[in-house]
């Protein structure tokens, strides 16, 4: 059973009960993420969700986490190009608990000037760390290389610089522009009192406001012919090519799915069968596609010795090619569905999962999409549906790439990239 309302001061909530079960997950979700900021604050709303952490006027930091932890429940957050997440996990008789706990959080933060210092440090190791993982590089450095300049490509944690930067005014300021109710959802999902939910989560956020209202618009960035490489000492080449995809919303996200799933989701996919298990020329390979508000990207990822580059990339290129032009039959299509479908109903089995699908579906479409829904959406995909989004999207071929690693060619892939294609006649090449 869902229920959606909305409190006089414009906040949304979403409440999924699911009587079976003794647990109830609650996710206090913000549309605001790295998407939102510019050279000077990036970085700030991972910023903000470590400081939410940090202690409020009647926790310590330490007697946040025993308030849920002493009662068997998880807390946790996260921060994304587009949406903060605060998230607790618990007994069905710890609602309350939980509600009063992220209520707290956000409107009793201290952000005292010690606190901020030290999280500058805590996250300067988290930057240095993530500058060892090649993945995380080549993720941020591909970003670049799909929409430039534009802030969706900006780093979730920001930069040494900017976070050296961030004081007590410019984060409360911050907060008080863009965690705002207008712009958020509470979601909840679980065994839930319908009769009495709509009066406690109104008990601890009614009463939310702002004076400084920033309503979250995002830009229409274009998808950008560039290739970036990233030398770094490691042993394997990382690399990450980009196609076009679909913008969250938009129903083409159901076919493209579908493609997805036959092309390089899994080891039984065109990718994987060819590259690891035919030609084994590296151990991980697959594809994955990235929706976000008027803008998607399908992204072909894998890590392999820069020996192999070559073959690797015009291998990937001819199976595009080969794939764009392929005649799914009617046996095919219907295993994908059953695919596609399994993969959804197993990936709702908790609470937290449903709470996480319907409180991002809330935030952005200001709807929930129900399992039948999609089902419904799946089951209706035609031959006609794959071949239209096929033209939209694998048929325009690599459109983008990004590297990390040593002894590469760049040119040279570059070349294969863009053989026969009119997609890349105002490319753009850097070594950073």
């Amino acid at each position: 059973m869902y229920n959606i309302f909305r409190l006089s001061n414009g906040l949304r909530i979403v409440v999924e009960n699911i009587d079976y079960v003794n647990s109830v997950s609650v996710g206090l979700w913000v549309e605001n993420g790295s998407r939102n900021e510019n050279n000077l604050n990036n970085g700030i709303s991972h910023f903000i969700e470590h400081m939410f952490f940090k202690g409020t006027n009647t926790r310590t930091s330490k007697q946040i986490a025993e308030a849920i932890e002493d009662v068997g429940g998880q807390i946790n957050a996260f921060t994304g190009k587009e949406a903060t997440c605060f998230y607790i996990k618990a007994l069905d008789s710890h609602l309350e608990l939980s509600l009063e706990v992220l209520s707290d959080m956000l409107f009793n933060s201290k952000f005292s000037a010690d606190d901020i210092e030290k999280e500058k440090s805590v996250i300067i190791e988290e930057i240095n760390m993530s500058e060892d993982q090649p993945e995380d590089v080549l993720s941020d450095l591909h970003s670049i290389a799909i929409w430039g300049d534009d802030s969706i490509s900006m780093p979730i944690l920001g930069s040494i610089d900017t976070v050296k930067s961030f004081s007590r005014e410019k984060l409360i300021k911050y907060v008080s522009e863009y965690y705002i109710p207008e712009n958020s959802v509470i979601s909840i999902a679980g065994k839930i009192n319908m009769n009495i939910i709509e009066s406690i989560v109104s008990k601890y956020f009614g009463h939310w406001t702002s004076c400084n209202k920033v309503i979250t618009k995002y830009s229409s960035p274009k998808i950008l012919n560039n290739h970036l490489m990233k030398e770094k000492d490691i042993e394997q080449l990382h690399l990450s090519l980009g196609l076009i995809g679909i913008d969250t919303g938009n129903d083409d996200i159901y076919p493209m799915l579908l493609l997805n799933n036959m092309f390089g989701g899994g080891a039984s996919s065109i990718l994987f069968q060819k590259i690891r298990e035919d030609l084994g020329l590296c151990y991980s390979i697959y594809s994955y596609i990235s929706s976000f508000n008027n803008t998607g990207v399908l992204s072909i990822y894998t890590g392999l010795n820069s020996k192999y580059s070559v073959e690797v990339v015009s291998t990937i290129k001819d199976e595009i090619i080969k794939f764009s032009t392929i005649d799914i039959t009617n046996e095919k299509l219907f295993k994908l569905k059953e695919q596609l479908k399994g993969n959804y109903i197993l990936g709702l089995e908790s609470t937290s999962s449903r709470m996480f699908s319907n409180g991002k579906s809330v935030l952005f479409l200001n709807k929930v999409k129900t399992p039948m829904d999609i089902i419904t959406k799946v089951d209706s995909i035609t031959k006609e549906d794959l071949n239209d989004v096929m033209n939209k999207t694998f048929t325009k071929g690599i459109q983008n790439s990004s590297f990390v690693g040593n002894n590469l060619d760049l040119d040279s892939l570059i070349n294969i990239m863009e053989s026969d294609s009119i997609a890349f006649k105002n490319k753009k090449s850097k070594r950073v």
